[in-house]
């Protein structure tokens, strides 16, 4: 069946992201949803629906962190032993078995999970976003103003809570558990240090992990290997515990306009995001292009704005790219860079940036 061949090609697209972060539980998970779809079992039948979705869409990634969120709050200890995040086998057909009977009758969880998109908010992440701000810092010369679009829970809002180190040389919180260490090729972009002003967010749905409730939902996202990453959250969230900043609940169009407005001689205001343009559709993504060029016909060296973006290549997919826009009224309009590339979840970077 059509729909059918359409959740397979994207099942196996996504399992090649699994196969390349080294989730080798979710790859081998992968094979066995596909099974299940090709023989219209109930994991088939629920994700049918979505078949016609693009796979940016991410319906499985919807699905695994709906599944990952019952393991994690004990709900389905059955599961539980055989997902490595809770210290089980890594048996993906087992665990398949499970899932098979569980949505015959889909928990409510399963559903909620399905009708968003994933909030994975990436730690990973800050060490190229960091790396971009140091850039602008040095750049423009002035303290930053973050507004970051898509925060969900605002890990990536207290990026300066995590260490970056190059060579015995960084910047950051030294003393942080969040640390990321020798990542850059070839040279270390933390020359002059960020100065951060600021700070505030915005998601359509944003998270609270200072609640157990909240905590639990954002590390569902998190996929349960490599086990370094799954720690590494867990320890920003508990970071985060202690700095509560600023997410305003609102659609990042309606959002990032009053944002603009509120620019200040002496600051930068810096808009940035990470993995969260496929999820905003055409009309959102057309107009916050508009509202940056606008705003930023009127920056100037003393007021300037910066666009930073940590996005899938737009043919390829992958690597990750970090692109800078940055307007500080220079003629000639805004100066454009490449910044780098990297991986989704983070890993090395490819500082591409004289």
């Amino acid at each position: 069946m059509e729909h059918q061949d359409r959740l397979v090609t994207t099942v196996r697209r996504q399992q090649h992201g699994f196969h390349r972060m080294a989730c080798r539980f979710y790859e081998a998970l992968s094979d066995e949803l596909i099974a299940d779809i090709e023989t219209n079992g109930p994991a088939g039948q629920l994700l049918a629906p979505f078949a016609g979705e693009a796979f940016e869409s991410a319906y499985v990634l919807r699905l695994f962190a709906g599944i990952h969120r019952l393991v994690l709050c004990g709900a389905a200890p059955a599961l539980a032993r055989h997902f490595p995040s809770a210290g089980g086998d890594g048996d993906a057909a087992g665990a398949m078995k499970v899932i098979q009977a569980m949505l015959r009758d889909p928990p409510p969880d399963i559903r909620s999970y399905l009708s968003r998109p994933p909030q994975t908010n990436e730690v990973g992440r800050a060490a190229a976003l960091a790396s971009g701000m140091a850039f602008i810092a040095r750049e423009a010369g002035l303290p930053l103003s973050l507004r970051e679009v898509g925060a969900s829970a605002g890990l990536n809002l207290g990026l300066d809570l995590y260490w970056y180190e190059q060579h015995g040389a960084g910047w950051g919180n030294a003393s942080s558990p969040v640390r990321f260490i020798d990542l850059w090729r070839p040279s270390f972009p933390f020359a002059v240090h960020p100065e951060i002003l600021d700070r505030r967010g915005c998601d359509r749905n944003p998270i609270d992990v200072s609640t157990g409730a909240g905590a639990m939902t954002l590390l569902s996202y998190i996929w349960p290997e490599p086990s370094g990453r799954f720690t590494r959250a867990q320890d920003a969230i508990g970071l985060a515990a202690g700095r509560r900043v600023v997410i305003d609940r609102a659609d990042a169009d309606a959002w990032l306009a009053a944002q603009l407005r509120t620019r200040v001689p002496g600051a930068t205001l810096t808009v940035y995001h990470s993995v969260v343009w496929q999820y905003l559709g055409q009309l959102a993504q057309d107009r916050i292009r508009r509202q940056l060029f606008a705003a930023g016909s009127s920056a100037t060296a003393k007021m300037p704005l910066a666009w930073l973006r940590l996005e899938p290549h737009q043919q390829t997919h992958i690597p990750a790219e970090l692109r800078l826009t940055l307007w500080n009224g220079e003629t000639g309009g805004p100066r454009e860079w490449l910044l780098a590339t990297t991986g989704f979840h983070g890993g090395p970077l490819e500082w591409l940036a004289a």
